[in-house]
């Protein structure tokens, strides 16, 4: 019989394990993501990721009114407001974690967008 794991966040968390492990080794900065039903959240951690250098969501007040809501529109929008301030501390390369979601859609739209914009990931 197939054992079928019915839990998805318990499996996002597993999948999310294993690429923080892989990025430790690397040394570079990290560029976290969370989806929420709502809002999409960024953060960008420090090389050992012990400190939060800075926060973007769609959830801010500033960003609300040009990213209203959850989309593929809003991803762009952030994606493009955290690689003006990576450009902007001089960072070079950052190491994209999407915390166990699927590359595609929003995760997806959000990575382009920070690529378009000049930041290596």
């Amino acid at each position: 019989m197939i054992r079928v794991n019915r839990d998805r966040k318990n499996s996002r968390l597993r999948r999310a394990r294993k690429t923080r492990m892989r990025i430790s080794e690397s040394n570079a900065h990290r560029l976290s993501v969370y989806r929420s039903v709502k809002h999409i959240y960024l953060q960008l951690l420090n090389s050992n990721g012990s400190k939060v250098l800075t926060t973007i969501s769609t959830n801010q007040k500033d960003v609300r009114k040009t990213a209203p809501s959850n989309n593929i529109e809003s991803s762009k929008v952030i994606g493009k407001l955290m690689a003006d301030y990576i450009k902007k501390e001089k960072i070079e390369k950052v190491a994209f974690d999407r915390s166990g979601y699927k590359y595609h859609g929003k995760i997806k739209a959000l990575a382009d967008s920070i690529r378009e914009n000049g930041v290596k990931i």
